[in-house]
């Protein structure tokens, strides 16, 4: 008897071509199409975690949500995160979540969060550029701008 097992897969959902993906050139230009891509509806009410998957010239692949969580915090999983890049076969990724509250300090777990990332990233040579905190209001914090990266 022959053993079935289940195929995962990525799927892209958009009608561009990659040619065709913005390219990020700043945290600024970061925050601006994470902002946009956000739920409005969503964005002052509980904190969220996504990951921008970037190609090589730092053209934008996807926008990946890793987590959803609650007024204060969310929770994650780096070994979900982790199987979305190397599966897109991404090469650089910007982190970010946003703060419901409007707050543009990073916690110490944000901090925690960040190092821990960036040092695992390091294993599968994936570079990781930023991680941006996004308030309600399209302000931001860059953790790469202030050093923190």
């Amino acid at each position: 008897m022959k053993t079935k097992v289940n195929e995962i897969s990525i799927k892209y959902q958009g009608n561009f071509k990659i040619s065709q993906a913005p390219k990020i050139t700043s945290s600024l230009s970061a925050s601006e199409l994470l902002f946009s891509e956000w739920n409005k509806d969503q964005i002052g009410l509980q904190e969220c975690f996504k990951v921008m998957l970037l190609n090589n010239a730092n053209k934008v692949k996807g926008i990946y949500e890793v987590s959803t969580g609650g007024i204060t915090g969310t929770l994650v999983d780096l070994r979900i995160l982790f199987a979305v890049v190397l599966k897109s076969l991404t090469t650089s990724v910007i982190l970010a979540h946003n703060h419901p509250s409007g707050t543009l300090k990073p916690s110490e777990a944000d901090k925690r969060l960040t190092e821990k990332i960036k040092n695992a990233a390091v294993l599968f040579d994936i570079k990781v550029l930023d991680h941006l905190i996004i308030t309600p209001d399209g302000n931001y914090f860059s953790f790469a701008d202030e050093g923190l990266l």
